[in-house]
């Protein structure tokens, strides 16, 4: 047994998740010691999208996930997905070989304890062939237990390290919740108390809370909205907002903004949450609830911060909280019921063989099984599959955004799709992000994924065009590209959608066994700058 095989097995023993990769000769070893100690691994065609898939695996499954790279160049390679998974706090291990220590003239070296913590990734090390198991552990219980992407570099000399036979690793507990202070909860209770029209903003440190936040916010007369994150949360609630932010349908924006009190859980009360503090009443309260000292406050003044987990601190409240109507009238009620963005009208675009966006988003999510799991790339069309695909839970989606980087939605839907097999994968993606991300078709129609790809195609980085108004668009424009035959080209089915009458083929597709994914090529028309876009870029 050498230092490779220790890794290997030390973190299988731990209960690593499925693993991710592109199999070189520096990750040989470690790769295949993982899968004999029965963790999966999933060989991705490039790195990047290898990074995508480990952090929505490790988003959607609960599970620390790990991606498996090659020195040097394997690892730049995959350094945008790391960068998105270490800005979201994605609990992911990266295996990263290294260049030996006497290998100073190697092709392969670079800092890769540099590029790890230059992108707020965790660097760490395996030393030796003593310290191999200890160095692990210590890895693995960084990522579990704080919430990190940890880059674990792997020396190829101390790889190659003779190691005797190691007793099983110690188990890793997830991070005990941390309870708020009794003080903190009065304070909280007092401004629920004094509140004619609060607002709870659940975000990612909220996921899993549902059942207390419903029923503190039923105690308290509080409406229920999510950050873009933990969409899907309060799915179902004849009182869920939907998502805050540049998501949010007029009438969400204007309840939102009617509120005197917003309380963020887990939520960072951001730009993209508050529309730059648009939605937020300069006369509203502000509150946040976190684990991190550090968060509270971070983007806006507030008039109270408590430390301490969602699930905790809301069920401490609601044992000390009043009961009151609140925001909570018949009339709210009917508003929200007839506001939500699949229900407000709009001047249908579809011309000259092109579908506007949004009666397509509309019409897939009548389309598709209510049982999904919807991922996003990024660009001008992120915010149709975002606000008009309903989601059953927060567990059905998954939005990579912390980096803003487009091209990640392939990998990421992939991911999401191998955490969660019971539900139909659905990608909402532009065209330039799939150009970006497409030798990772391979991959889905190797596994056999049943994805449902939707490409809102513009030919063009849509941003960019209605950002820049009447310049000369010559670097942001492209032929149209036939990316259903390219989808067929792969092995998958392939369809053009013009019209709403096109999408009878999709009909035709869900009715069959799903063996190989969808790609649907929307040719989409000019909306003139997404709505949520237009809101971004007037800051």
């Amino acid at each position: 047994m050498n230092v490779a095989e220790v890794v290997g097995r030390t973190l299988a023993g731990l209960g690593a998740g499925t693993a991710f990769g592109v199999v070189g000769s520096g990750n040989f070893a470690v790769t295949n010691a993982l899968r004999a100690g029965g963790v999966r691994f999933v060989a991705a065609r490039h790195e990047g999208g290898a990074a995508s898939m480990a952090d929505a695996y490790a988003r959607v499954s609960g599970k620390v996930s790990v991606l498996s790279l090659h020195q040097g160049c394997g690892l730049t390679n995959a350094m945008t997905g790391i960068a998105e998974a270490a800005k979201s706090r994605t609990p992911m291990l990266v295996l990263a070989a290294d260049s030996a220590g006497a290998s100073v003239l190697s092709n392969f070296r670079v800092d890769q304890d540099g590029l790890a913590a230059a992108v707020g990734a965790v660097p760490e090390r395996v030393h030796s062939a003593e310290s191999a198991v200890a160095d692990t552990v210590r890895a693995f219980r960084t990522a579990r237990q704080q919430r990190r992407t940890v880059v674990l570099n792997l020396p190829l000399d101390v790889q190659a390290q003779p190691a005797t036979a190691q007793p099983a690793p110690p188990s890793v507990p997830d991070p005990a919740p941390v309870r708020p202070d009794a003080g903190s909860v009065a304070e909280l209770a007092a401004l629920l108390a004094a509140a004619e029209r609060p607002v709870f903003i659940a975000g990612r440190g909220a996921r899993g809370s549902r059942e207390p936040l419903r029923a503190l916010a039923s105690r308290c007369g509080a409406l229920l909205a999510t950050s873009a994150v933990a969409h899907g949360l309060f799915h179902g609630d004849e009182f869920a907002l939907g998502i805050s932010g540049g998501f949010s349908s007029p009438v969400a924006a204007e309840l939102i903004t009617g509120a005197d009190l917003v309380v963020g859980w887990g939520c960072a009360l951001n730009m993209w949450t508050t529309r730059h503090g648009s939605l937020l009443s300069p006369h509203a309260k502000l509150a946040q609830v976190d684990v991190e000292q550090a968060a509270l406050g971070a983007h806006r003044s507030i008039d109270l911060g408590v430390v301490g987990d969602v699930a905790c601190t809301a069920s401490d409240v609601l044992a000390v909280a009043q009961e009151r109507e609140g925001y909570r009238t018949k009339d709210v009620a009917a508003r929200i019921a007839a506001g939500r963005w699949n229900d407000v009208e709009h001047d249908d675009l579809s011309r000259g063989g092109r579908i506007d966006p949004r009666t397509l988003s509309k019409l897939l999510d009548e389309l598709l099984p209510a049982e999904r799991i919807v991922s996003i790339d990024s660009g001008n069309f992120m915010g149709y599959p975002s606000a008009y695909l309903s989601v059953p839970d927060e567990q059905g989606f998954c939005f990579t955004q912390a980096f803003q980087s487009i091209g990640l939605g392939l990998g990421t839907a992939i991911g999401a799709a191998l955490a969660r097999p019971d539900r139909l994968p659905v990608l909402g993606t532009g065209d330039g992000g799939l150009h970006m991300a497409l030798s990772e078709l391979d991959t889905a129609v190797r596994l056999g994924l049943p994805l449902v790809v939707i490409v809102y195609n513009d030919a063009a980085y849509g941003a960019e065009i209605h950002h820049f108004g009447d310049a000369d668009m010559t670097t942001v424009r492209f032929p149209d590209s036939d990316f259903a035959a390219i989808g067929r080209g792969f092995g998958c089915a392939g369809v053009t959608v013009r019209s709403a009458e096109d999408l009878f083929a999709v009909r035709e597709w869900l009715a069959r066994p799903r063996t190989a994914p969808l790609v649907i090529d929307a040719k989409i028309a000019d909306d003139g700058g997404s709505w949520w876009l237009a809101e971004a870029f007037r800051h």
